[in-house]
């Protein structure tokens, strides 16, 4: 047992030790599969302890059946400290007339479980659920007594794995403070994890509303903001949104930057950061500032920047020796990147980005 508690503090250092952890509770269990969601109405993070295990449960997790589920939300309102069994949480009537249990349960030979619920610093619930074949029946006192030597164990642990995905948001926001960027980072949800004192001070371009939420106060900016967080964990969003926000007297850039991969792991609810660059300096600016600001290509930036410097479309494919069809569409593109409609708007906005001293590019 000492070495099971070594490796699920293991996990809140190395979360893809997780299958294994589960793995291993089954067989205490003596359950046929084990799964553990994380969940705050919706699935943010799951994961199983086999990968038949994974098969099964990828289409409930992914539809958000398994949170929605009232053997699910029973779970949550026991408020049990411990694994219990299902009879806790139903009478036998109960459990053959949910479609829990009828539906997905019964028809794969399961129907009985033992389950812990576990509230995290973030505001999320963690659920663990060792699912046993039916002819089974419940766990005994004795088994359930074994996961509870280690649930303690597995409560800590999420816990300190949720509190150092927190801490990673703060140490990132206040990196960003150093070099001069007022940036936050926000969950899947738009919810602010963690913001820097430079984006506080920003009173004149950001709400902040209650229940750790932001505004910005452009409402064409915020309206791009809202569409960037509702988007940030599908495949086909833009690796980075970029655009702009304005204040009565002046313009910053903001730039939505989805976080993934690795940057992610089972108890991280921090999705993407906004940081906030100022618009204040006068003249056409260079291509790369242009591409850096808005994440467009190395043709995009040039006819942005063409624009900007006062040519016409016609003048720019000439010097560029394209078609003025192919221009236009490079325009349109840039428009909806930069989120305006009006090219007039667009070039406002540029000439505001040079900083003072660089020469114009070639």
């Amino acid at each position: 047992m000492s070495r099971l508690v070594d490796r699920i503090y293991e996990c809140a250092f190395v979360p893809e030790l997780w299958p294994e952890i589960l793995a291993e509770l089954v067989q205490i269990d003596g359950a046929l599969a084990g799964w553990l969601c994380i969940s705050n109405g919706s699935v943010i993070r799951w994961s199983a302890s086999s990968q038949q295990a994974r098969d099964d449960l990828r289409p409930l997790m992914e539809s958000g059946w398994v949170p929605r589920s009232e053997r699910f939300n029973r779970l949550l309102r026991a408020k049990q400290t411990g694994f219990i069994p299902d009879s806790i949480l139903y009478t036998p009537e109960e459990m053959r007339n949910d479609p829990a249990y009828r539906d997905m349960l019964y028809p794969r030979g399961m129907g009985w479980a033992s389950a812990t619920a576990i509230a995290l610093p973030t505001g999320d619930d963690m659920v663990i659920a060792l699912e046993r074949a039916y002819d089974q029946g419940s766990a005994s006192p004795a088994v359930l007594e074994r996961l509870n030597e280690v649930h303690s164990h597995l409560a800590r642990a999420s816990l300190v794995a949720a509190r150092m995905q927190l801490e990673r948001a703060r140490a990132a926001t206040q990196a960003l403070a150093l070099l001069g960027i007022p940036a936050l980072v926000f969950s899947d949800n738009g919810k602010i994890l963690a913001a820097n004192a430079l984006i506080e001070a920003l009173s004149g371009f950001i709400s902040w509303r209650a229940k750790d939420r932001i505004a910005l106060k452009d409402v064409r900016a915020d309206a791009l903001l809202r569409d960037a967080i509702a988007t940030v964990d599908r495949d086909d969003a833009p690796s980075v949104r970029s655009f702009p926000v304005r204040d009565v007297g002046s313009t910053m850039i903001a730039h939505v930057v989805p976080i993934r991969g690795s940057a992610r792991d089972t108890f991280s609810r921090c999705a993407a950061m906004l940081m906030l660059t100022p618009v204040t300096r006068p003249e056409a600016p260079s291509v790369d500032l242009i591409r850096s600001l808005f994440d467009l290509t190395p043709t995009e930036a040039r006819i942005a920047r063409g624009l900007a410097a006062g040519h016409t479309v016609k003048a720019i494919a000439t010097e560029s020796g394209t078609s003025t069809n192919t221009v236009r569409w490079h325009v349109k593109i840039v428009l909806g990147k930069i989120g305006y409609s009006r090219q007039s708007d667009v070039v406002a906005l540029l000439n505001g980005l040079r900083p003072p001293g660089c020469a114009n590019d070639p």
